[in-house]
């Protein structure tokens, strides 16, 4: 008898600097896979309609993390594209995304965040929410998020 249990998983670095390079906060932070980016990834299997995740969003909504969610609840600034998408792991089972976001962008109490595949609308991956991080204007933060799939 074969028993496979597929599992995803994500989970988030988030890193906060001020403007002389100095860490501010350093966290870690579990995620969510909505039931669109389960959708998207099925959807990737049989074909490729549908564009790659290519940006990030940080936003200031405090609505818990639910399946049926398609975007942030309330994005701070604009969705950036992402600095680099790398697999690794020792059967390429992750995927880590990461995105800088540099001063002036998404400036405020930064409470949640989201990968995407485009610059509007598109699908929603993962959605995260945590725990406020003060991001100040001349700030910049870095988030570096791991998707793993695993079969146990």
């Amino acid at each position: 008898m074969i028993n496979e249990n597929l599992k995803l998983s994500g989970q988030l670095n988030i890193v906060l600097k001020d403007k002389d390079g100095n860490v501010k906060d350093s966290r870690e932070v579990k995620n969510l896979v909505v039931n669109a980016g389960l959708a998207y990834i099925a959807s990737r299997m049989v074909g490729t309609t549908k564009g790659v995740m290519s940006h990030m969003a940080l936003g200031s909504g405090t609505t818990t993390a639910a399946a049926g969610q398609t975007d942030l609840v309330s994005i701070l600034g604009s969705r950036e594209a992402l600095d680099s998408t790398t697999i690794t792991g020792t059967n390429s089972e992750k995927v880590q995304y990461v995105s800088s976001f540099e001063a002036g962008d998404a400036t405020g109490a930064v409470t949640e965040a989201g990968i995407f595949n485009a610059s509007t609308a598109g699908d929603m991956l993962c959605r995260t929410v945590f725990s406020v991080v003060n991001k100040a204007a001349d700030d910049t933060m870095t988030v570096t998020w791991t998707i793993t799939l695993s079969a146990t």
